[in-house]
């Protein structure tokens, strides 16, 4: 007798959240035992995956790939019927071609990769690298692939590469023939991308940005001397570090930065949750948020950045690790650029603080009365406001703040 359970979409995620079925992991006919899970479902910029509650059989699936999904939704029927679900674990579609044991690298187009054993972040690392992963036997439940194993093979080629390197010094290319054009199709990532950053700027927030100049020497004369013992505890000091501890300081000084616009009122928020714009190359970007920053010194600050940027590179957030920003910053600085402006506030937030790239500036000082030519390190930083909740001479009392701190870091 089938004893039918339905298998949902998760009633904890967010109210209001675009999700789709990216992958089924199973198919209707096959079994499951408990915990395993049997769909993947892009959300808020994550992949998350469903488990099974009970073992048993998939009877019938609800949703079909690429569909959309809300929170309660019924995923697909899991009959725990003892002698239903007998049969073997499916752990390959019927499709999956038998590759040959190889741990090597080739071409994106030829890669062989049987797609039940590995989660969303670890095929797309499969495919960043163009990794042949037939022959790994995969460390996880059941056989399945993990960003550790990969990693170790990332890390074995590179050896092999820098080995060939040194015995054999690459050759110049020739130039480049003009071979036309090339069709990238628009991800999901891309799109809810392109839709939050166009519903931000031209349908929601009058965006206005203000542009300060920071003195970062005393921020390297500290992280000079204290870097190391940082990096002893597994906690980079980075010059994020920093700015995240100032941006909390100026927070505290003008609270309205860290606040919603509601067409009745304005939400001002006594906790600080800074979001981390993260970039993944070709895959786009993604802003963890820091939690509770004003609660931290500068050493949790540390730790708490570390796991969340490396998280995010290796696709491990989860969907509460991007929710609830109450402020965002973005280090555009580090691909080079000065100033950009506007950059786009992520709504519903009311600002988005921009740091510059660093370099060394001649500035004049006043030095016991006398000016002064000096070399500093120096950066710009933008803080760009939602004009309907901030006015400009809040935003400039913010940065003023942001750089007091920087430049008087004791």
């Amino acid at each position: 007798m089938a004893n039918n359970i339905e298998i949902l979409f998760p009633e904890d995620q967010q109210e209001g959240t675009e999700a789709t079925v990216t992958h089924w992991l199973v198919k209707e006919g096959d079994s499951v035992d408990e915990h395993d899970p049997v769909v993947e479902i892009e959300t808020d910029k994550v992949v998350v995956e469903v488990a099974s509650p009970q073992s048993g059989v998939i009877t019938h699936i609800k949703v079909q790939q690429d569909e959309e999904v809300n929170p309660g939704d019924v995923l697909c029927i899991l009959d725990t019927n003892i002698e239903a679900a007998r049969g073997p674990v499916a752990t390959t579609s019927k499709d999956a071609p038998e590759t040959e044991i190889v741990a090597n690298q080739t071409s994106s187009a030829d890669v062989k990769v049987d797609n039940s054993r590995l989660s969303p972040a670890v095929r797309q690392r499969v495919m960043q690298h163009g990794l042949d992963v037939s022959g790994i036997a995969g460390s996880g439940r059941g056989g399945r692939i993990t960003l550790h194993d990969v990693d170790i093979l990332v890390t074995e080629l590179n050896k092999q590469k820098k080995k060939t390197f040194q015995e054999t010094p690459p050759q110049p290319e020739p130039a480049a023939k003009m071979e036309g054009s090339e069709i990238v199709p628009h991800d999901k990532m891309r799109k809810r991308i392109a839709e939050s950053m166009l519903n931000s700027l031209v349908h929601t927030a009058p965006h206005v940005t203000a542009v300060f100049e920071a003195d970062l020497s005393a921020v390297f004369a500290h992280r000079a001397v204290n870097k190391e013992a940082y990096a002893s505890r597994g906690t980079p000091l980075t010059l994020t570090v920093y700015f995240i501890a100032a941006t909390i300081a100026a927070i505290h000084k003008v609270p309205r930065m860290n606040s919603r616009w509601f067409d009745d009122h304005l939400e001002i928020f006594h906790h600080i949750n800074i979001g981390i714009g993260t970039a993944l190359g070709e895959q786009g970007l993604i802003v963890p948020v820091l939690k509770n920053a004003q609660k931290m010194d500068l050493a949790g600050i540390a730790a708490g950045l570390a796991d969340l940027t490396s998280r995010a590179r290796t696709g491990k957030l989860r969907p509460d690790d991007v929710r609830d920003g109450t402020y965002t910053i973005s280090n555009h600085g580090v691909s080079g650029s000065l100033i950009a402006a506007p950059i786009i506030i992520n709504q519903p937030e009311s600002a988005i603080l921009g740091i510059g790239k660093i370099e060394k500036r001649i500035k004049i000082r006043e030095i016991n009365g006398e000016d002064v030519i000096t070399i500093r390190p120096m950066c710009y930083v933008s803080n760009t406001i939602d004009h309907r909740a901030i006015d400009g001479f809040q935003s400039n009392a913010f940065l003023t703040e942001f750089v007091s701190t920087l430049e008087n870091w004791v």
